[in-house]
């Protein structure tokens, strides 16, 4: 059986209430110096640990924060905003309670509201993708922040990736590799990820003195078969380079490429975005791509709701670094 505060009493010859006056360092209690000494080195005996969850609702506030999620602990790429979180949580000094709902509203108000029960100081609400979303009620009046995600009216604080800011620096690595001729293979599923890429390869021709061709752009499915699909066409427009709007395109049209009998980066350049690594790292050649800042989505989660990062007025936008391998 665990030791309670009553045992330490008894070791200690103290009344209980005195045990707890010096576990919680309550400010103004007058205990003596041997009766505090007699105290501390009954709980060192007998190995006792105050109730956390006890302390927590008598006092009425905690060193949770609580992380309500659709999918994204099941997402090995997305995982990181877990990961950036509790790291930047434990760094804080708080420790971060999980929720993975796969989007099922039962478990997610259940969720919310066990996490309202240990009196968190706020929730963290994320989804694995980048997406306008409904906020759930039950969080209407509770410190939350959105991560990789966003309220329709901008009411709720939303931390999201700068999709615009990784369509140019994925655009702009191949104009740095010699580039002039430039395909773009979007999505066919509206998102902020298929108009902000958009918008950021045409600023990064706008910005390069190359007018925009609309006749270099092409729509796919955001898979494998998509990328694969578009190889004729890209093929066909005598692009030297190919900006792909995910990993899993490009992952496609390498084998559409290499069916053709073509080489990259020798007879096309190819550069994905996500940096999902698990395809990114291991296509041959090894993939350029522009990754999602998941790992820091989750730490600016964690800050903004803290309070130590500055509450966006709307959106904060996470930057989307390039990460150069060999298809350039």
């Amino acid at each position: 059986m665990s030791t309670t505060m009553r045992d330490v009493a008894r070791a200690a010859g103290v009344s209980v209430a005195t045990v707890s006056h010096v576990v919680n360092d309550k400010p103004g209690a007058r205990i003596g110096d041997d009766a505090r000494r007699r105290v501390h080195q009954a709980i060192e005996d007998l190995g006792y640990r105050p109730n956390a969850l006890a302390k927590t609702l008598s006092q009425g506030n905690s060193r949770f924060i609580g992380l309500v999620a659709d999918a994204i602990a099941t997402t090995p790429f997305a995982g990181q905003i877990i990961h950036g979180a509790q790291d930047e949580a434990w760094r804080l000094g708080y420790v971060l309670l999980v929720a993975n709902t796969e989007g099922n509203p039962a478990v997610e108000n259940d969720a919310i509201a066990m996490m309202l029960e240990h009196q968190v100081q706020g929730i963290l609400y994320s989804t694995w993708y980048h997406r306008e979303i409904e906020v759930p009620h039950m969080l209407q009046n509770t410190a939350t922040v959105l991560v990789n995600c966003f309220a329709a009216d901008d009411a709720f604080p939303a931390i999201v990736p700068d999709e615009e800011q990784g369509g140019r620096t994925a655009t702009e690595e191949l104009l740095a590799a010699g580039h002039r001729r430039i395909a773009f293979v979007n999505t066919t599923s509206p998102s902020p990820a298929q108009s902000g890429r958009l918008a950021g390869y045409r600023r990064a021709l706008e910005d390069a003195g190359i007018g925009y061709d609309d006749a270099l752009v092409f729509s796919a499915e955001p898979a494998q078969e998509g990328g694969y699909a578009s190889t004729g066409p890209v093929v066909d427009s005598g692009a030297t380079g190919v900006f792909c709007h995910n990993d899993r395109v490009a992952m496609g049209l390498y084998d559409g490429l290499r069916e053709r009998g073509l080489r990259i980066p020798d007879d096309i350049a190819v550069m994905g975005f996500d940096n999902q690594d698990v395809i990114a790292a291991h296509l041959r050649p090894p993939l350029s791509t522009v990754a999602l800042p998941h790992y820091e989505l989750g730490a600016a989660g964690v800050r903004t709701l803290l309070g130590i990062e500055p509450t966006p007025v709307d959106r904060l936008l996470i930057a989307c670094p390039s990460v150069s391998r060999k298809s350039l």
